[in-house]
């Protein structure tokens, strides 16, 4: 019987446009009727991830930074983290500044960066479409590393991305210098569509995700998985990305979106619709309540 559903957001639970849809909402309201936990597994900041908490009526726990945080909702606390320290930031910021590459440092208020590309710009026009209380906070900073240098914020992750395969593999053969990180490794190019007024642009880029030493979403959900006194056999994972490998493999019941890489279908007991397509949706009423299985596949 499955008691717990960690889903991801970006190219799972979101469409293309960095959305919900109501019918997501809606079945995945029917699933939470029925006794079973959902929540949000996702590599975005905390306050984005606690936003998209609200929106599905997940009121417990998420995890935020590929792992790096667990989160109680209700009683506004971290339960579990691996950040990264600020010498390893440092570390990879230096080298980032040396070979003129694009990076963002998320922090556990919101995402750093010296200007508007790839991911942030993404964000940063989903934010338009926002209130103010649920946006993305986007920090442009001319010296992160002083910046950073300077503070005290907890650090999720350093996204990487460049559109030039060949700068890329540079940059990532320099990271993997670095000792005590975990470098994310991502075989295709992320595409994502932005809206600039009633024509459709696409972001396409290369990126990695650098985090702390062994975080990983699945570590984090069996910290969660303890805390509940519930079994890995009893939760099912869905999500479409190099970040959710290991608790697609891991969980009782691993669930692959449509457009996932081949390497990442692989590893699932079943492959859903697209995003696109609400698979998430699809998926969740397939077998929770058309079929009436009640959790048992």
């Amino acid at each position: 019987m499955y008691k717990l559903i960690a889903i991801d957001l970006d190219g799972t639970m979101l469409n293309k446009y960095g959305i919900i849809t109501q019918n997501t909402k809606d079945i995945i309201k029917k699933v939470q009727e029925k006794g079973i936990e959902i929540i949000i597994a996702s590599g975005r900041t905390i306050n984005s991830v606690k936003n998209f908490s609200k929106e599905i009526n997940s009121k417990n726990y998420f995890i935020s930074g590929n792992g790096a945080i667990t989160y109680d909702i209700k009683n506004d606390k971290i339960l579990y983290e691996n950040v990264l320290s600020k010498n390893k930031v440092l570390q990879v910021i230096k080298i980032c500044e040396e070979n003129s590459i694009y990076y963002s440092v998320y922090t556990e208020n919101g995402i750093i960066t010296k200007n508007l590309n790839f991911n942030t710009l993404y964000y940063y026009k989903e934010n338009l479409n926002k209130e103010e209380k649920d946006k993305t906070n986007i920090n442009i900073v001319q010296d992160i590393y002083k910046y950073i240098d300077e503070k005290d914020e907890k650090i999720l992750k350093i996204m990487i991305c460049d559109d030039n395969q060949s700068v890329f593999k540079s940059i990532l053969k320099k990271l993997g210098e670095i000792t005590d990180i975990e470098i994310l490794e991502v075989s295709h190019m992320s595409r994502k569509l932005i809206k600039q007024g009633t024509e459709e642009i696409a972001l396409e880029y290369f990126y990695t995700e650098i985090t702390s030493k062994n975080v990983d979403k699945w570590n984090a959900l069996e910290k969660l998985i303890e805390l509940l006194n519930i079994t890995k056999n009893e939760v099912i994972t869905i999500g479409d990305n190099a970040n959710d490998i290991k608790m697609i493999k891991n969980a009782g019941l691993g669930i692959a979106m449509g457009e996932s890489a081949p390497y990442v279908k692989e590893q699932a007991n079943i492959v859903a619709e697209s995003n696109d397509n609400d698979g998430v949706a699809m998926f969740l009423k397939q077998y929770f309540l058309d079929n009436n299985v009640n959790n048992e596949i």
